[in-house]
């Protein structure tokens, strides 16, 4: 009965507490039933097994949670008389964002490892990971072809004996679409795009160790890696649905029926940016959203991201930062010549155009997460829109711990020195409002100075 009241969208407050309640009965009496199994077993546990278990648990985020990371249902009436119209389209149930944990309905054999490229610190981890996935978790491990040219590689005894059992892949020329069932990415935030970029369809879950540079997006340390990719595997972990958008280049001119010619379509994980290139011009960009003009970019630019892309170049031009669980798309001008152009934020399912302005003196150039430049010319557009396949980031510890400690590691969010407390100002509790420094004695001032 609480499974159908709960899966209705028009939930009352109280109906919406009784299911917690029963929720939360239903986790305690399932711990009591494991308790009961364990006690029958064993009659004893180690004080540091419990621990370590506590540790597990509070790691990958598996404790219950009180609250829902989506927002309440609004009410569905309003006064006596008024209330929203049925619509069957509407009626859905949307998942907690916090409750979204990976699951694997078969184990997963085949893994692809990306490695951050010229980066020698990176090498002796990939060995190893690489390694250990072959020779302990018997699994068919798939490399870009390109990381087999390193001869740096070459200088580890251990890579040698492994070199042949590796599969390999070129970018561009061979699909890996339902090949792979795991990404394990060893570097920084452009091995989490690449991964991105490789998978333009459903992207299998996607584990990413912070090798890099600023490591915003790569929560796990590689120290103690085969514990933790071990507790993946075993489907101990908390994800991230990181949404991806949709963006496609219509030409002038162009009818795919009678060209043939296919338009550019390609998801971003972080951004597109739609600027002025190398033109000393200012860009005269024209936005719409679902076919209605909101306004005329004249700037350097438009940057158009997802929740994900709001900490990058977004961030940078003066935009909020939104958590990657928040539906939502972010447009924010570059350099606009106004003083009243300030970032938006708009639904997640509403589709932008972008098109440059028929008056516009120069041509504009868009961009695809640092990828795939291309000249905009008037008459051409970019549509853009959230897509269906969103990158599911697994989480050291849980979505909110993850973001804030990134935050806070990667970018120093909100760091200053602390505010000194009353007593610690002797220079106040200690003179009268009435003194002045020429009725103060030389002397004393020398010896605070000092």
């Amino acid at each position: 009965m609480m499974a159908s009241l709960w899966a209705g969208s028009d939930v009352d407050l109280s109906v919406l507490h009784q299911c917690r309640r029963a929720d939360r009965l239903e986790f305690r009496l399932a711990c009591l039933h494991k308790q009961r199994i364990s006690d029958s077993d064993t009659n004893s546990v180690c004080e540091g097994d419990i621990h370590k278990f506590r540790q597990r648990r509070r790691r990958s985020g598996t404790w219950p949670r009180t609250r829902s990371l989506n927002a309440p249902s609004p009410i569905q009436q309003f006064g006596p008389c008024g209330r929203i119209m049925k619509n069957s389209a509407m009626v859905m149930t949307i998942q907690d964002p916090a409750s979204q944990r990976l699951t694997w309905y078969k184990p997963p054999l085949t893994v692809l490892v990306i490695k951050k490229v010229r980066d020698a610190s990176v090498h002796l981890p990939f060995v190893q990971l690489v390694q250990w996935l072959i020779e302990e978790k018997r699994m068919l491990v798939f490399v870009e072809a390109a990381v087999l040219d390193d001869t740096l590689l070459d200088q580890y005894n251990a890579f040698a004996n492994i070199k042949d059992k590796l599969m390999t892949f070129r970018d561009g020329k061979d699909d890996l679409t339902d090949k792979i069932d795991f990404i394990i990415c060893l570097g920084g935030d452009g091995t989490l795009l690449y991964a991105s970029h490789l998978f333009q369809q459903s992207v299998p879950p996607v584990m990413a160790f912070h090798l890099g540079s600023l490591g915003f997006l790569t929560p796990f340390q590689f120290d103690n890696f085969q514990e933790q990719v071990n507790n993946v595997l075993e489907g101990n972990a908390a994800l991230t649905l990181r949404s991806r958008l949709r963006c496609i280049v219509m030409r002038k001119g162009d009818d795919e029926k009678k060209t043939g010619k296919q338009p550019t379509n390609l998801l971003v994980l972080n951004e597109v940016v739609v600027d002025r290139g190398p033109s000393p011009y200012l860009s005269n960009i024209d936005l719409f959203l679902d076919g209605k003009h909101i306004t005329s970019v004249q700037g350097d630019g438009l940057i158009v991201s997802t929740p994900t892309g709001s900490t990058a170049y977004a961030v940078a031009a003066g935009a909020s930062m939104i958590h990657p669980s928040v539906p939502a798309i972010m447009v924010t001008p570059i350099c606009p010549h106004s003083l009243s152009f300030r970032p938006i934020v708009v639904p997640a399912g509403v589709e932008l155009k972008i098109t440059p302005n028929a008056e516009a003196r120069t041509s504009s150039y868009v961009c695809f997460d640092g990828r795939h430049h291309q000249e905009l010319k008037p008459g051409d557009s970019l549509r853009v829109t959230t897509s269906i396949y969103p990158v599911p980031s697994i989480c050291a510890q849980d979505q909110i711990s993850d973001w804030f400690d990134s935050l806070a590691e990667c970018l120093h969010w909100n760091v200053r020195k602390r505010q000194k407390h009353l007593d610690e100002l002797t220079d106040l509790t200690h003179s009268s409002s009435n003194d002045t420094l020429d009725s103060l004695d030389p002397a004393d001032l020398i010896e605070k100075d000092s």
